[in-house]
């Protein structure tokens, strides 16, 4: 029988479809050939990107040149530009401001063919702490209110280039996606004065039937109310508010847990084109009335989304999401993948 779950961080419900169950080789699509050929983002390159901001460079080589390991530029096409002022206004009982931002790209390796979960903890831990650098750096620009780490990987998750990359969006409002999953965190502090993320993954590590991975400080788990097939959840086992404030020793730890939940992914659904995305804190401007507990109910995760399934006019219409196969199906399966 189909089964209703209710997400605890946001209050919004999933139907978990029992009865249309889709198993791993019922999601099997064939994998999209990388195409080289003239790619922006390939060692050899760097002129027909934008000067770079950042890079892991080898000793004694100049920007925007070969010997790079990990290289940050804007985006070509930015969603939003850094450049001006937000001069918010009303326009009737509309409201508008300017699209200020920024809009970076993390290409995360000079090689066209090595995907994320192929590197070494090494390589990977260098995409994770570029990702911390600029989240830092960022953090400085008083317009920006949240900043985005996310990662397309494939043409119906939203990629244009193959060569393996992450991008980051400054905004200059907190996002309503994320506006929900604060207050949902609040509120469940106000009443029982816990973290709802603490409380999540102890109760994962305690069933273990919807756990992927787990190492000395973090877990993947598929959650209780999974929107999608597959989905899954990369969390610090302990309370930490900002990705950001990470040491080197839980970068490296980190690297292992994304490289080792990836390589299950890609394993169990014959390399699947995927999202993944950082929530991590919003940047924190004090004013009247400031919420004060945001240290305490607030925990940072990785929400990573396997390209499966598409939403149709219920889940637009309702914002429920109908996902075919149960989270602890999911997780047993990952679990037990050869990789």
């Amino acid at each position: 029988m189909p089964e209703l779950r209710k997400d605890p961080i946001l209050g919004r419900w999933v139907i978990i479809s029992t009865e249309r169950a889709q198993r791993p080789k019922d999601f099997v699509a064939c994998p999209e050939k990388p195409d080289p050929k003239n790619c922006p983002f390939c060692g050899g390159r760097e002129n027909l990107t934008p000067p770079e901001i950042f890079a892991f460079r080898a000793p004694h080589t100049a920007p925007n040149g070969p010997g790079w390991e990990v290289r940050v530029v804007p985006n070509k096409y930015p969603a939003l530009r850094v450049e001006g002022d937000l001069e918010k206004a009303g326009v009737g009982m509309y409201d508008r401001m300017n699209g200020i931002g920024a809009h970076e790209v993390i290409i995360e390796t000079p090689d066209h063919y090595t995907t994320i979960e192929q590197q070494s903890r090494e390589g990977v831990g260098k995409i994770l702490e570029a990702y911390k650098l600029r989240l830092l750096d960022l953090s400085k620009d008083l317009r920006f209110k949240y900043i985005l780490i996310f990662r397309n990987q494939g043409r119906t998750a939203g990629a244009s280039l193959s060569h393996p990359h992450s991008q980051l969006i400054a905004t200059p409002v907190t996002p309503k996606r994320v506006k929900e999953e604060l207050a949902g965190a609040r509120e469940y502090f106000d009443f029982k004065d816990r973290c709802i993320f603490c409380d999540i993954v102890r109760q994962e590590l305690d069933e273990h039937s919807r756990i992927v991975y787990e190492n000395e400080m973090f877990v993947s788990f598929c959650p209780f109310a999974s929107r999608f097939p597959f989905e899954i959840w990369v969390i610090p086992k302990r309370h930490e508010l900002d990705f950001q404030s990470q040491s080197p020793k839980e970068m490296h730890v980190l690297a292992d847990m994304m490289i080792v939940t990836l390589k299950k992914l890609k394993a169990a659904l014959n390399n699947p084109q995927y999202n993944y995305l950082l929530h991590t804190a919003p940047l924190r401007r004090p004013r009247k009335d400031y919420w004060t507990t945001i240290e305490h109910d607030y925990h940072w995760h990785i929400e990573i989304m396997p390209r499966l399934t598409q939403m149709a006019g219920f889940e637009w219409g309702t914002g429920f999401y109908i996902n075919p196969t149960a989270p602890e199906e999911a997780a047993k399966y990952l679990r037990d993948v050869d990789i």
